[in-house]
């Protein structure tokens, strides 16, 4: 087989398996993950996401190819809004360990490349493409999370703040329920 044919054999079949893997990554229900947990957790030596920073990855984070742009109904939005609430942010850094998970994945299921084809050096070319190709958007996913579970920690503890306010004005009843005074 020529090469040229073997390398398009190859890119042909790992984009096949990309779509087929991104379809399958939606059915586990996000509760199987946890950004807390191994291998989601962060750690030591990535320094909460700031190594990543070495690479740049705050440059170009958002110049990578985006599922969710392409399958906006089905995949979760990558944009908190002016509002977050804690519950959206942890949708969110849940959706980062998915696609870790599918990306991570991918890598593993390209090693099988190197078998597939008759010249094993195309197939290992082939194979380590494919993991560079999906290296930066583990390092995205790696990068995000520990700023998002920082944010969801802060975003909880504020609402249950303003969840025990209410509940002591509730108590206490409100000075101003039942004022004739004009504002």
């Amino acid at each position: 087989m020529p090469i040229w044919l073997s390398i398009c054999l190859s890119a042909a079949c790992m984009a096949g398996v990309g779509i087929l893997s991104t379809l399958i990554g939606e059915l586990p229900p996000r509760t199987w993950f946890h950004p807390d947990r191994f291998p989601y957790r962060t750690h030591r030596w990535e320094q909460d996401g700031k190594i990543y920073r070495k690479v740049g990855v705050h440059l170009w984070k958002d110049h990578v190819p985006d599922m969710s742009r392409v399958r906006k109904k089905k995949m979760v939005s990558k944009h908190l809004g002016k509002c977050p609430t804690a519950d959206g942010v942890r949708v969110l850094a849940l959706e980062t360990c998915r696609a870790e998970a599918v990306h991570s994945i991918l890598c593993l299921l390209s090693v099988g490349l190197i078998f597939l084809w008759d010249n094993r050096w195309i197939g290992l070319g082939v194979t380590l493409a494919y993991i560079l190709f999906n290296l930066p958007f583990i390092i995205i996913q790696r990068y995000n999370r520990p700023a998002l579970v920082a944010l969801e920690e802060r975003l909880r503890r504020r609402e249950q703040r303003k969840a025990q306010m209410r509940s002591a004005r509730e108590e206490v009843g409100d000075p101003n329920e039942g004022s004739d005074s004009v504002r």
